[in-house]
This record gives C-alpha cells, structure tokens and sequence, in this order.
C-alpha cells in the first residue's frame, strides 16, 4: 500500500502521555479540520492512561468486570485494553478518490508495524480473518478505523512494554487474553517507547507516501 500521501506531508504530532478523552477530544477537532480542508494529514501518537475502548464490533458488557474507565467509539472492531507502555497511533488522514479502500487501508497500518517490529529484529505477520499483527500465535498490534467524508481517525494500539494484566479481565477483540503480547518480550535488548515512537513515524511516512514533517 502506496502513495496515499500522493507527495503531501504528514505531520506527526507525539502527544506523550494522555488522558483517552483528551485525545479522542483532539482527533475530532482535527477530523472537523481535515474535512473542512484547513489543515493537512496528520499522524498523532501518545500513550493512554488505563482505559477500555469499546468499538461498534461490541457493547459495554463485553468490556467485563475492569475496574478502568470503559468508553464506546466509533471504530470498528471490539474492546481492547490502552495503557502506560503501549503507542496509538491515530493517523487523521484524507483518502484521495483512487484509495478510497478501507480495508487498503488497514491493511497499510499492519504493514507500518509489521516494518517497527522488524526494525528490531521482530517479525510480525498478519493471521487470516482477524485484523491486527501478530508475533508468532500471539498479537501484539490491534487496529481498528473509523472514517468521516473519506477522512481518516482512530487507527493502531501496539504493545510495547504494557501491562498485560489490563487485558485479561475481559475478552480482547474477542480473543482469549492469553492471546496478547507486547514487544518487551520479543527483543534482546530494552526498547524504549521514544525509539518505537521514531520507527512508526519514519514507517508511516514511507509506507504511506508523504513527505516527513515533525511536529
């Protein structure tokens, strides 16, 4: 998957730490933007206080018995678990006519991790008939999209040295909580979140075809 910038920048904004309402908060106001034409593509990354999302795959119920906030949103796709360790990457973009494929386009977000984990010497894949990435027989990588007037929100949650106990009070994206890993577990050395961070942002911009522009 190539070219969705199609020469434009992307603007990657890393937030740190967050509150899910405050960037959920965020992400519309920019969505609001991006349909209106006022500001380009932009790619947000932070790290969220501990909270369950629930997409349109589920109802509340199937976030179980966790004793952190529960919140419903508008991606696809089930519960799962954000917390300290882990990076979203929520990339507010606009799909040009000729790229107007939402599977594409999850298919694009696997492959910018799919390329991170590699750049640790990691290889992630993806399984048949579930979205994500996957290490071995474990994921380590939900995704999960919403979109608006062909613009872009909500996207990837990889687990990097989080907590896995926060998944395992429910059913993740309907799976076992078992099923769940995090990067941590998989490399020889200690990865930082800054060095997972500079991975994606660099992964994105070359995958999807913009021009880097930090912010």
């Amino acid at each position: 998957m190539n070219e969705i910038g199609g020469g434009r920048s992307l603007e990657v904004r890393r937030l740190g730490r967050t509150r899910y309402e405050d960037a959920h908060h965020l992400q519309e106001a920019l969505l609001a933007a991006r349909v209106a034409g006022e500001i380009g593509d932009v790619l947000l990354l932070t790290e969220h206080d501990p909270v369950v999302t629930v997409g349109r795959g589920a109802g509340l119920e199937s976030a179980g018995t966790v004793n952190v906030p529960i919140v419903a949103v508008e991606r696809g796709g089930e519960a799962t678990f954000h917390g300290p360790g882990q990076v979203v990457g929520y990339p507010i973009v606009l799909l040009e006519e000729s790229r107007r494929d939402l599977h594409r386009w999850l298919r694009g977000l696997e492959e910018i991790v799919i390329a991170t984990l590699l750049d640790f010497d990691v290889t992630g894949e993806r399984k048949a008939g579930f979205s994500g990435v996957w290490i071995g027989p474990r994921k380590v990588c939900s995704v999960g999209v919403a979109v608006r007037r062909w613009v872009t929100w909500h996207g990837f949650a990889l687990n990097v040295a989080t907590d896995l106990s926060g998944f395992r009070a429910f059913q993740p994206c309907g799976l076992d909580p078992d099923v769940m890993t995090r990067l941590a577990d998989h490399v020889a050395q200690p990865v930082t979140m800054a060095q997972v961070e500079d991975r994606l942002a660099e992964n994105a911009t070359r995958i999807l075809g913009f021009e880097h522009q930090s912010g």
